[in-house]
Parts: structure tokens; C-alpha cells; sequence
């Protein structure tokens, strides 16, 4: 059985310098001639003109564009372990609990010249203190986390800095399979290292993302991969973004053939919202979806497997007002074929609430087409702009559920904890996108009044709520 290793990615030896010494040695000193009837979008796409013959780009021209513009991020943070003052009354314990700090790394991507800087959540997810060390100079940065998305495992941090060489972002819809890839990254604290490979296969749901709302259709190349290549590039020959390294499917933690990237397309409209709008504006359908096995395929009397299966759909959401049915078989999304669930959870994640969506359908074999309106986690069209509150004492932003959220987790009131940094929260162990639904057994509608409870409450506290995957927690702890 396969393992899904988070680790993230670019960069085992042996295979790059295979896959490095293979091309050269069908494209060294060659010279590629077009025909006219080089049809357009084909694998020989990829290509620059020089004195009028054409020749492919090159390792080197791709390695030397991208390098510079991936960064190493070094992480600290303090552990954590909640100690019962009656048992271990001799020990130094803060707030709730024993610390100690941590250190781990991964890479990141220069986005802008300004600073703006994409990496894996998961790099960036318990840190303390957040420093990023440029590969073309070695000078050191504190970061800063300007937001993150769980849902795509990303985050974008900031830097205090100008000129800085940043990244072209390319184009993922672009990329076919087969296409020559770089990934670059800092494996094994090995600062600057690229290996090559090919695109294997795009679409990949590896059900890694634990999240409530989780968008897996990562682009799986098998440019060699280790742990610390999180949140590094995966270029193309011109040394353009494509993909941000994210996991490698591996028994053992290294490198096993297999890596997985997050398309650039994702990642352009998730840092574009987390700037503009503090947080990811995702818009939604109503509509729940599945692949369509063989089984399916032939009790559905389909012509292949293409598509996916409409399970149910919301009442009131646009699916419904569209007149979608259960039992209906989505084939595109504005124009794009849809052959799986991950190639439709994408499609869904470039549009934003108010955002107009076309599908073609069918049903009962015959096609047909509808328009929706997508919304916002509330139902409706305009984009999200929930307020939070943050607490430098608790270390932890705090927004109230939606009716809809709460009517999901068949609750009747929320506070949902979000952005966990150096604080309380964290001392608690509560994880990020923990739902408290009561402090000692006392239920809250105010932000404000959760947080000063929180901050002041001493003796025993008794916290009760609901985990981002929907099952049940209580925390116990005594404070002094």
C-alpha cells in the first residue's frame, strides 16, 4: 500500500543527472527544424529561435532563470507538551505546558521584487520564527505570514526587501504529460539543487490534504525528489513557474519515483486573494461530485469514463437553482473537459464568489448546458470579507461560523481559530481551524468576549469544540 509522504520537493541526484545526461544526449548540438504542418499546442512548443532554425531550450538557460529566484526557509518552533503540575511539579512549564525549540526547513518561491515569497503551509505551519536565506547572495530575512490555505497546502510570507530576482509564472494548462520539468529546492539543507524529469501524469488526487474542503490536482512528475523541497519550483525549459513542490509518494521518505507539484494556475489565484483580500474568496457550487468507475460507466450507459457523477446537490445553492440533478454527469466546466474529480475540484478553485460558471451535462445520455452564479461559504454572491479578531496573547486569529457552517457541523454556535503563531492557543495544542463551541460549558456569539475570557480565565479550563475533519474534542487544562 502505497504511503503519501508529505516531505516536498526537488531533488535526488542519481536520477537528475540520468535524466540531465539522457537529454543532452539526444539534443546535444542538434538542431530542430519545424515542418509547416507542426501542429499547434504539440511537444515541440517549447522553442526558441536563433538565426532562423529553431533549437530547445536548454537545462542550463532553465536552471540559471529559476535558481536565483528559490529561497531556503529555516523554521523554529517551540513544542509543546501539556504537563499536569501534580505529577511533574518540578518541572519549567509555561502557560500550559512544557516547550522546547524545534528547527525544520523547506524551500520557498520569489513571487514579486518586492518581497512576496509562496511556500507549502505545511513548511510554515507551527512556526515561531520564520527566516529566509536567498540562494543568490545568502542574505537573511525575517518573514512574516501574510495568509495561508490549508485547502492547497500554501502560504504566502513577506519579506522586508526590493529588487529582488523573482519567478515568471507560467501557464500549468500548458504543461502535458511527458513535457521536460526542473524542480528546484533545498534537499537535505543542500541550498540550489536541480534535478530533471518529465511530467508523468497531471490531475493527481493523493487524498494528502486533511482539510474540509480539500483541492488535489497536482501535476506528478518524476524529477527526483527529497524531503526539503517543499515549497520549491517546478519550472518548465524557460525556466518558468509551473507547479509548486509539494509532496512525493515514497515508503520511506525518499525519493521513490514520484513527486507531486500544486499548479501554478492554483497558486496565481490563491496569492492573488490572500493579497488582495486576507483570505482565499472560493466559490461554490452546491454540488457534490464523484469519479466515474467502470461499474458506474456501464450501469450509467456511458461511452467510456469521462466526467464525473453528480451524488447530490445542496437545496438553494447553484447547483440546485440550475437545475442540476443527482444522477447527472458533468463533462465541462466552461469548455475544459472534465474526466475527474480533481480535474473538477481546479476548474471550481479559479472562480470566486459572483463569479459566472457554464457546465455542460448529462442526463439520461443527452447533453445539456446550464449557467450558475457561484457564492461565497454563506450562499451568497459577493465576495467573503468575514471580519476576524486577533489576540497577541492568545497567538491566534478568531472569526464567527456561518449559518451554513454551523448547519454542517450541526452545531448552533462557533468560533472558529485560525492563524495559530507563538501564543496560548498554541500552548494548548488546538489546531488550526479548531471550531470552540463552549469554555467551560459557557457558549459564545462575541469574539471579543471569547478573547477576554481566554486570556484571563485561570484555574481549570474545560474547552469543548469541533476539529476541522468534523469529530469531537475537549481540551483539559489548569491554569495559574
Amino acid at each position: 500500500m502505497k504511503k503519501f509522504v508529505l516531505a516536498a520537493v526537488a531533488a535526488g541526484f542519481v536520477s537528475g543527472i540520468i535524466g540531465a545526461f539522457t537529454y543532452s544526449s539526444f539534443h546535444s548540438g542538434s538542431v530542430l527544424q519545424f515542418a509547416s504542418s507542426a501542429p499547434s499546442g504539440s511537444s515541440l512548443r517549447n522553442v526558441m529561435y536563433k538565426n532562423g532554425t529553431a533549437e530547445m531550450p536548454g537545462f542550463v538557460k532553465a536552471s540559471q532563470v529559476s535558481t536565483p529566484c528559490v529561497v531556503f526557509i529555516k523554521t523554529v518552533a517551540n513544542q509543546r507538551n501539556y504537563v499536569d503540575p501534580f505529577f511533574d511539579f518540578w518541572s519549567n512549564f509555561d502557560f500550559f505546558g512544557r516547550r522546547g525549540p524545534v528547527s525544520s526547513s523547506g524551500s520557498g518561491v520569489i513571487l514579486t521584487a518586492d518581497g512576496y515569497i509562496v511556500t507549502n503551509y505545511h513548511v510554515v505551519k507551527d512556526a515561531d520564527a520564520i527566516e529566509v536565506i536567498l540562494n543568490n547572495n545568502k542574505h537573511s530575512f525575517k518573514a512574516k505570514i501574510i495568509g495561508i490555505d490549508p485547502s492547497t497546502d500554501l502560504a504566502l510570507l513577506k519579506i522586508d526587501s526590493k529588487n529582488l530576482p523573482h519567478i515568471v509564472m507560467g501557464n500549468s494548462e500548458d504543461v502535458l504529460v511527458g513535457d521536460w520539468v526542473l524542480a528546484v529546492g533545498n534537499p537535505f539543507n543542500l541550498t540550489s539543487t536541480v534535478t530533471a524529469g518529465i511530467v508523468s501524469a497531471k490531475g493527481r488526487n493523493i487524498n494528502i490534504v486533511n482539510n474540509q474542503f480539500p483541492i488535489e490536482s497536482f501535476i506528478q512528475t518524476d524529477a527526483a525528489i527529497n524531503p526539503g523541497n517543499s515549497g520549491g519550483a517546478l519550472v518548465n525549459l524557460n525556466g518558468e513557474l509551473v507547479g509548486i513542490n509539494t509532496a512525493i509518494a515514497s515508503n520511506t521518505g525518499s525519493y521513490n519515483g514520484y513527486g507531486f507539484a500544486i499548479p501554478v494556475n492554483i497558486v496565481a489565484k490563491i496569492v492573488k486573494d490572500l493579497i488582495e483580500h486576507g483570505e482565499v474568496q472560493r466559490g461554490f457550487t452546491g454540488i457534490e461530485v464523484r469519479d466515474i468507475d467502470a461499474q458506474l460507466a456501464d450501469k450509467l450507459k456511458l461511452e467510456g469514463d469521462k466526467g464525473v457523477y453528480v451524488q447530490y446537490t445542496v437545496e438553494d445553492a447553484p447547483g440546485f437553482k440550475a437545475g442540476i440533478k443527482e444522477g447527472d454527469v458533468i463533462v465541462k466546466v466552461n469548455n475544459k473537459e472534465i474526466d475527474s474529480k480533481a480535474i473538477y475540484d481546479e476548474q471550481i478553485s479559479y472562480f470566486r464568489p459572483g463569479d459566472k460558471m457554464s457546465i455542460i451535462l448529462l442526463r439520461d445520455g443527452k447533453p445539456s448546458s446550464v449557467t450558475l452564479t457561484l457564492t461565497n461559504k454563506d450562499n451568497m454572491s459577493s465576495i467573503l470579507n468575514r471580519g476576524k479578531v486577533g489576540s497577541n496573547i492568545l497567538g491566534a486569529d478568531f472569526k464567527l461560523l456561518t449559518e451554513s457552517e454551523k448547519q454542517k457541523l450541526g452545531i448552533n454556535t462557533g468560533i472558529q481559530v485560525s492563524n495559530i503563531r507563538n501564543g496560548r492557543i498554541r500552548s494548548m495544542n488546538i489546531p488550526e481551524g479548531f471550531v470552540i463551541t463552549s469554555l467551560n460549558k459557557k457558549t459564545y456569539t462575541d469574539i471579543n468576549v471569547l478573547i477576554k475570557d481566554l486570556e484571563n480565565v485561570r484555574g481549570q479550563i474545560v474547552i469543548e469544540g469541533i476539529y476541522p475533519g468534523g469529530g469531537r474534542g475537549v481540551f483539559s487544562f489548569y491554569s495559574y
